[in-house]
């Protein structure tokens, strides 16, 4: 599997390209927005990690690079990684309601295994959010937001789905019955407006409840 790498550090860019190519991945890395475009037309990988903020101006090369390369290959997985929670920036990427996508903070690139989990689990088609992305993209929701009627249990519930985790997963992680996780999913559904006849994924749509602005 070919893997497309775009970030600006050259010691992170050298230490993620090291670390795939030890996981049996096949890589090519490169430091700005413009050439990840470029390689990737020539190079066509199954998959890319970007940094968000690049040069020349560091806001959001990244994202519009993930954005366009999403434009071209609808479903292209991309996992980008940053350095802070950026609410806009984790919105933008999930606005289409597609998966293959994720959203890491770079200190989780030092748990080699779960960053290993976090890609494959994106080119598998799954969205994949940080938990402590979750974590604080809730703490900013607005009063009259829905998100806010969810129970705690229910709350952790939809962090676990946001973390692209199955409902076994989560009943496992949680030490509750299949059963008592799929009524939890069931009210986070009712309590935020996704009727079993929404278009799109649900569980992605209900992920996308903590990410607007």
């Amino acid at each position: 599997m070919r893997i497309l790498i775009a970030e600006d550090d050259a010691l992170l860019r050298e230490g993620l390209a090291l670390l795939l190519r030890g996981e049996g991945f096949e890589v090519s890395a490169v430091s700005d927005a413009a050439q990840f475009l470029t390689v990737f037309e020539e190079t066509a990988p199954d998959a890319a990690v970007l940094d968000v903020r690049m040069p020349p101006t560091f806001t959001n090369e990244g994202l519009r690079a993930a954005i366009e390369v999403r434009k071209l290959r609808p479903g292209f997985p991309v996992l980008v990684l940053s350095a802070y929670v950026e609410d806009r920036y984790a919105g933008e990427l999930l606005a289409g309601g597609a998966g293959g996508v994720g959203y890491l903070l770079k200190e989780r690139v030092g748990k080699v295994a779960e960053f290993v989990d976090a890609l494959n689990r994106v080119v598998d088609g799954g969205t994949v959010m940080d938990p402590e992305v979750v974590s604080q993209l809730m703490s900013r929701r607005r009063a009259d937001d829905p998100i806010r009627s969810l129970t705690p249990r229910e709350s952790e519930v939809l962090g676990l789905m946001a973390e692209g985790l199955g409902n076994q997963e989560i009943a496992r992680k949680l030490v509750v019955s299949d059963t008592a996780v799929s009524k939890h999913i069931g009210n986070i559904f009712a309590k935020l407006g996704l009727s079993a006849s929404e278009s799109g994924h649900r569980r992605v749509l209900a992920v996308l409840a903590h990410l607007r602005a």
